[in-house]
């Protein structure tokens, strides 16, 4: 389960989503069996990097409310759950000065890089790994925590309610469950473009809303739920419940690391909606947007900029 963290928000598969991972890096998920995260690790860090602003506002925001009020619950250890490459779990880490903060994964090579992360970063002996995915629930003994994190990956699976019920269950009395789910969809060019016809952006949510439920349709044990996160956070047990969102404004002229990011991300909607879920002008548009060389693609286009929402579900569980 790679996360999401690594990746724009909201629903993986459209990059309203990225990265950023799930019960399985897309092995055996119908839809999803086009992912492989290994192979995206690189893509996955060069996005967390990308990130970084939004995620240390969002770590902080975390360190804000475990404190509470009275002094609150110390975080004395973390997991990241669904950890990919490490970049959250390395943000964490720093942020939290004296914890230990563990990236949980299913993927062998991309906790491999987490580690290589950290002792780039000097967080030898702070940052650990344990392989583990969420699917059918989690491992007692990776618990306690103070504070569990989780970024679109809980979406993955077939019950996900399930999914965060696991994810309490781990949590030390008074400990923190934060997941990143939801949230708005990417944003990265003005409607009129000057090819095509107006209006491509919006047209791709609608497809990748389209292929979200397909994929969730298909996964095993795929339950129905309505997607209210606080009140699932609040079945799971927890109080305190709330949201919050954190913002990554990267305005025109993009610099390149953005560029890069919106070449992988379009490149990726490109090879998904190959079949015809969008008019073949359409498509004409996301070839050229694509084409590395073409003046009008997005490596080089001046009014292209990059505006991502991770929004955060928060919890606590009683004392």
């Amino acid at each position: 389960m790679s996360a999401h963290t690594d990746t724009a928000p909201g629903h993986e598969h459209g990059n309203h989503g990225s990265v950023h991972g799930h019960g399985g890096h897309g092995h055996g998920h119908g839809h999803d069996t086009g992912i492989d995260w290994e192979e995206m690790s690189d893509h996955l860090i060069a996005a967390g990097e990308l990130q970084l602003p939004a995620l240390r506002d969002v770590a902080a925001r975390l360190h804000t409310f475990a404190d509470g009020t009275g002094g609150g619950h110390e975080v004395r250890r973390v997991l990241d759950v669904g950890s990919g490459p490490g970049v959250m779990t390395c943000v964490f880490a720093e942020e939290f000065g004296t914890a230990e903060a563990v990236a949980v994964d299913g993927s062998q090579p991309l906790l491999d890089r987490a580690l290589t992360r950290a002792a780039a970063l000097g967080l030898q002996g702070r940052v650990g790994v344990r392989a583990a995915e969420l699917n059918g629930g989690l491992d007692p003994d990776l618990g306690p925590a103070d504070l569990v994190w989780s970024s679109r990956a809980v979406h993955h699976l077939g019950d996900q309610q399930g999914a965060l019920d696991a994810l309490a269950a781990v949590l030390s009395p008074g400990g923190v469950l934060a997941v990143a789910e939801g949230g708005l969809p990417l944003r990265y060019l003005p409607r009129d473009i000057g090819r095509g016809v107006p209006g491509l952006t919006a047209r791709l949510d609608a497809v990748q809303e389209e292929w979200f439920d397909a994929m969730r349709a298909e996964l095993p044990g795929s339950k129905p739920v309505v997607e209210d996160w606080p009140g699932m956070l609040r079945t799971a047990g927890l109080t305190d419940v709330t949201s919050f969102t954190c913002l990554l404004d990267l305005p025109a002229p993009l610099v390149p690391a953005g560029r890069d990011y919106l070449l992988a991300h379009l490149t990726r909607l490109r090879d998904k909606v190959a079949g015809g879920l969008l008019s073949q002008a359409d498509r004409d548009t996301l070839a050229v947007l694509t084409d590395p060389d073409a003046p009008e693609g997005i490596l080089h286009r001046p009014d292209a900029y990059l505006l991502m929402g991770t929004t955060v579900h928060v919890g606590r569980r009683p004392s």
